[in-house]
């Protein structure tokens, strides 16, 4: 029996989320990151456009396709911004201009997006002058106090100046301003900030389908182990937007999708009693960069930093690795 693939993306192009720092102060990596979807897909249609509604049987878009499904996967993440990839690189080349033409940097965040600009700017910008301010007690609080307090002297080693427990107005913000005032009355001068806390769910849009009652309080996609949507056949969900209790990183999204496809080709040969292949959580790795040559790694028994995590994801971000795994030139 034959599969016709459609796939809807909101974009002309994928982005490897990771490679998002580094090109912001090397913009010209992201040459490498920005990757066009009729690049590595060569047996599906393609289209582009945001899914605004899902019936019974079809997805619905803004632009006012009804695209029938006899199966279906939500892989909608994280809220993006939109637009084409000449744009997005042009939007890194601002960033970049604001990075090199300010004497001081404000970063406003301590997750992992926050600590890795942080990195990347005092790698490559030495002699600016940066500032990380976060609302809780220790940066990178998804993992361990151990690779945190790594994490931490790292940076204060490269003198950066980490404000803990403390947070910024973001409704106050403006490109024009230079003096902020945190929430314990400190105040900071910078030339120019940068806003690294989550970005919502992309979910919403899901309130007025069929998949109403599937969402949890937070609005994430409530799974079973086999990674379809509670109360349904024939509908899964992959990535962030799962209600799934782990760490939301990349590589884990990769180990949701690839079960899926292996539990779709199962239920599109139609084997009587087929038992789907599940997913299990475990123990919560992580591989955070510190500019191009080193980083902090949390490992099952073990916590390192410096430069043997920097060899494994720093240099090149598995930007060749993950282009390979793509049928594309590294």
């Amino acid at each position: 029996m034959g599969c016709f693939s459609v796939i809807l993306f909101m974009k002309e192009y994928l982005e490897i989320p990771w490679a998002e720092l580094r090109s912001m102060v090397q913009p010209s990596f992201a040459e490498r990151s920005l990757i066009y979807h009729k690049d590595y897909l060569t047996d599906a249609t393609i289209v582009t456009s945001s899914a605004v509604g899902i019936i019974e049987d079809a997805v619905l878009t803004a632009d006012g396709q009804s695209l029938p499904y006899d199966y279906l996967v939500i892989a909608t993440g994280h809220s993006l911004t939109s637009g084409s990839r000449e744009e997005r690189i042009k939007e890194f080349q601002r960033d970049n201009g604001k990075i090199e033409s300010s004497d001081s940097v404000l970063i406003i965040g301590g997750g992992p997006t926050g600590v890795e600009l942080a990195g990347e700017i005092v790698v490559d910008y030495p002699d600016k002058k940066v500032t990380l301010i976060h609302r809780g007690p220790r940066l990178l609080e998804f993992i361990g106090e151990k690779a945190s307090k790594k994490t931490l002297d790292w940076l204060t080693s490269k003198k950066v100046d980490v404000l803990l427990q403390q947070s910024v107005d973001l409704g106050s913000l403006s490109d024009t301003d230079k003096v902020y005032k945190t929430s314990s009355g400190e105040t900071i001068t910078a030339d120019c900030h940068f806003v690294c806390i989550g970005k919502p769910l992309s979910s919403s849009w899901l309130h007025d389908t069929i998949l109403k009652e599937s969402l949890d309080s937070k609005g994430r996609v409530m799974v079973e182990k086999d990674l379809r949507v509670k109360g349904y056949d024939n509908i899964f969900a992959i990535g962030d937007i799962t209600d799934i209790p782990e760490l939301k990183q990349g590589y884990l999204a990769q180990k949701h999708a690839l079960l899926v496809a292996k539990n779709l080709k199962l239920l599109i040969k139609g084997s009587p009693n087929t038992k789907l292949s599940t997913y299990s959580t475990g123990y919560p790795l992580a591989l955070v960069s510190l500019g191009r040559n080193e980083g902090v790694a949390q490992l099952p028994f073990l916590t390192i930093g410096g430069c043997l995590p920097g060899k494994i994801k720093s240099g090149d971000l598995f930007i060749s690795k993950t282009r390979k795994q793509m049928g594309l030139n590294g």
